[in-house]
């Protein structure tokens, strides 16, 4: 369950097996929708742990992964950490495969930008940083996957709306990995400043 399939998303499992394990295990989120979460959780802060993942997807999404699907979403958090600070930029959502419909393509994104929202506020309190400020560029990413989470299937001709569909992946990509980016740079200007080699402290 959760295992990678080669090629050029990387680390990601295949959509369709990981559907079918959600469903056998009753719970109600689609693919996409979970791991927008995973994503949400560690730009929002997260602590990068698989227990941290398991407990704050849990929290976010509203059920309680246990047994083969527990094990699956601990491996699938921390391969998505690597992911979004990945060097070679190889992290993807998690959606359908190109060769399916338009339309449940276009739902699966809004799916995975509701999860992301969903991980991003979980971490934000679990860590008591509600109040704490969003970089700029990330809020504004974040008021952008709101929209989009909210979006229909649009009415434009085949070409115009495969073209729009890519446009719109490739963004959550970016976005996703520049609001981690964003997040971890202000951890470490939060942290304090470490002392002098050699000092002493009085």
């Amino acid at each position: 369950m959760f295992d990678p399939a080669p090629g050029e998303t990387g680390d990601l499992p295949v959509f369709d097996e990981v559907a079918d394990q959600l469903v056998e295990q009753g719970v109600s989120q689609s693919p996409s929708e979970l791991h927008g979460c995973l994503a949400g959780l560690l730009a929002g802060g997260a602590d990068p742990s698989p227990e941290a993942g398991l407990a704050g997807v849990g929290s976010a999404l509203g059920f309680d992964p246990h047994g083969e699907l527990a094990d699956g979403l601990q491996r699938f958090y921390v391969s998505t950490a690597q992911l979004l600070t990945d060097e070679a930029l190889r992290f993807h959502p998690l959606l359908p495969d190109d060769d399916s419909d338009l339309g449940e393509r276009t739902v699966a994104i809004a799916d995975w930008c509701r999860g992301f929202l969903s991980g991003f506020a979980q971490a934000r309190v679990s860590s008591r940083s509600t109040d704490a400020a969003v970089a700029t560029d990330s809020a504004e990413a974040l008021k952008d996957f709101a929209a989009i989470a909210q979006a229909g299937v649009g009415d434009d001709s085949d070409d115009e709306a495969e073209q729009a569909y890519a446009d719109l992946v490739e963004y959550l990509r970016f976005a996703a990995m520049n609001i981690i980016l964003d997040s971890l740079q202000q951890a470490a200007e939060a942290r304090p400043a470490s002392p002098p080699a050699g000092s002493t402290v009085h």
